[in-house]
């Protein structure tokens, strides 16, 4: 009773703050046919400036902590980001006309980790004074990027096994006529069935998934980029003055604007979501609680053993139950050139962040409150 009393609490909260507000806002003006547009160049801006904050403030944090406490959320981060791609991989792609490839990118996207719906949980998490480690926000990367890598390999290890699979009677009736190569002194001497074959070899052989250009790729993204360089500033500099007189103060302003911006898009997805599987819907909605749940419960094994902080478990469970929407959706595009956007963006933006935002945020902190930790 207690945890249905603070939710409904941290619900309205949630409702009344300009976080949610603005997001709501913004879907209800683009189904009203507004003509409102914000120039992309300014959202830019915006997310720059929203992720180096978040990165300075878990630099700070870093280089007045005990590294020892961030060991075991980060391990729990990596392993958070990995296993949600599986579980996509092995629910949402057996469903009805969910296409494998699809599911994988999907998986991806809600593995990896919204910035915005993490910045609207610190704020309300500061709002409501409930204590968190400072350096929680640094655990971003760790979700994300191990979560986006293992999209795209699982994706590509499919689609060429699936390639293989068609070409595999092929295959072994030239195998079984492959005569041995001492017999000929070159490849040009070898009959022309070797030479497909080799040829075919080399081919397989080029597909293979290398997986250092991806995670060189998630790196480059503007969003990880901007989250590192406010990290790597945060621990090699001191830069409290200009963090408390420019970053701080604009943060929740900026974020706002975001949110209106991300209502706007949010709606513009909707249509998009109807031209596949109703079940992406369902997979938007219940994904984010399982994920999160998964999180807090892996967070509250930190709480006990590392004494991670409740506020630190619900950042956790967040970032776990959100979906990527800056540096995601342009790393799957390149990664899984295949996949339909309008299918693992969709349910992400549409259906995946509205629900982390408005309620998973507020599930989670009436969650660690009924329990009462620390």
């Amino acid at each position: 009773m207690d945890f249905l009393t603070t939710f409904i609490k941290d619900f309205g909260v949630q409702l009344q703050s300009p976080t949610l507000g603005f997001l709501i806002g913004g879907m209800v003006i683009a189904a009203l046919g507004s003509e409102l547009v914000i120039p992309e160049s300014i959202c830019t801006i915006i997310v720059f400036m929203l992720l180096i904050k978040i990165g300075l403030t878990g630099g700070i944090a870093i280089r007045n902590s005990n590294l020892t406490d961030m060991v075991l959320p980060i391990v729990f981060a990596v392993i958070i980001g990995i296993l949600i791609v599986f579980i996509a991989r092995y629910t949402l792609a057996k469903l009805p006309k969910v296409k494998t490839v699809d599911a994988i990118a999907t998986g991806g996207l809600f593995g990896a980790v919204s910035g915005s719906t993490m910045a609207a949980a610190l704020t309300l998490l500061e709002e409501q004074k409930v204590p968190f480690e400072p350096w929680a926000g640094a655990l971003y990367p760790f979700m994300d990027i191990p979560a986006l890598v293992t999209a795209i390999v699982i994706a590509n290890i499919y689609i060429n096994k699936k390639k293989n699979s068609v070409a595999s009677t092929t295959q072994k009736s030239l195998s079984n006529q492959l005569v041995a190569s001492g017999d000929y002194p070159a490849d040009q001497d070898y009959p022309s069935s070797r030479q497909e074959y080799l040829s075919q070899q080399k081919d397989d052989a080029d597909n293979r998934v290398k997986i250092w250009p991806i995670i060189k790729e998630s790196l480059q993204g503007s969003a990880l980029s901007a989250m590192l360089l406010g990290l790597a500033l945060g621990i090699l500099t001191r830069p409290e003055r200009v963090y408390t007189t420019f970053y701080d103060p604009a943060f929740r302003g900026l974020l706002s604007i975001l949110m209106l911006v991300m209502g706007m898009e949010a709606w513009s997805r909707i249509g998009e979501l109807r031209k596949v599987a109703q079940w992406y819907v369902v997979y938007s909605i219940v994904g984010p609680f399982i994920h999160g749940l998964i999180a807090f419960g892996l967070g509250m094994i930190a709480h006990y053993t590392m004494n991670f902080s409740m506020g630190g478990v619900v950042v956790l469970a967040v970032i776990a139950s959100s979906s990527s929407d800056i540096s995601g959706p342009p790393t799957l595009r390149a990664g899984i050139p295949s996949a339909n956007p309008s299918a693992y963006i969709g349910a992400s933006t549409a259906v995946g962040t509205p629900i982390a935002i408005g309620i998973c945020i507020p599930f989670f902190i009436g969650l660690a409150q009924a329990i009462g930790g620390k």
